[in-house]
């Protein structure tokens, strides 16, 4: 034990610069965090990011507006894991719906499509995170909002910009698929009647 102190007291703080990682200890105080964007409606906070976990996992608190969610998508290098906190949501995993309310944990591989959706009448909120972490945060911080701005479309649909963010999702190995456009039909009977 009198050793470990002595280990303690001779200890330097390793210091972080931009973009270097540190592993140690972190405390996050209730409702703090590193940073917090709006990202496709939702406000997402990064608890611990993965500079502090040495790059081993980061985690988010999302809190969700009612029927807002993410769009469907696969991450190709990172496993997620979702901890519900209140409010519900529904998830789609391949084609499976899902719910989960406060307390329910969902561990979602890589290469599994998903999409979640707060079905509830209030605001939701999750913890979430991404093992190993880094790729997930360098996509929020291009394709999120400052919170001190507006939240933006609260839909991935929505977005002016889809064909970028899907660029930029596949650029941190995130296959988002693009939204399917309904073509409408000419309404024949109108035509006939114009004869």
């Amino acid at each position: 034990m009198h050793h470990s102190v002595d280990v303690a007291r001779t200890h330097q703080p390793r210091r972080m610069g931009e973009g270097q990682i540190k592993k140690g200890v972190a405390h996050v105080p209730p409702g703090e965090g590193a940073s917090s964007l709006w990202v496709f409606g939702e406000l997402v906070t990064h608890k611990i990011p993965s500079q502090q976990t040495g790059g081993a996992y980061a985690l988010f608190e999302v809190t969700t507006p009612p029927g807002a969610g993410s769009p469907p998508h696969v991450h190709h290098r990172e496993d997620e894991a979702f901890y519900v906190l209140g409010g519900e949501y529904e998830f789609l995993l391949e084609g499976s719906a899902l719910r989960a309310g406060p307390g329910s944990l969902l561990y979602v591989p890589k290469g599994i499509m998903h999409v979640h959706k707060n079905i509830g009448e209030g605001v939701a909120k999750m913890l979430v995170t991404q093992t190993p972490g880094g790729l997930y945060e360098c996509f929020f911080e291009e394709v999120g909002r400052p919170v001190e701005g507006e939240a933006g479309p609260r839909f991935f649909e929505e977005q002016p910009d889809v064909e970028s963010i899907v660029a930029t999702a596949a650029k941190y190995g995130i296959e988002i698929p693009p939204p399917v456009v309904e073509e409408t039909q000419p309404d024949n009977t109108s035509r006939g009647a114009a004869r």
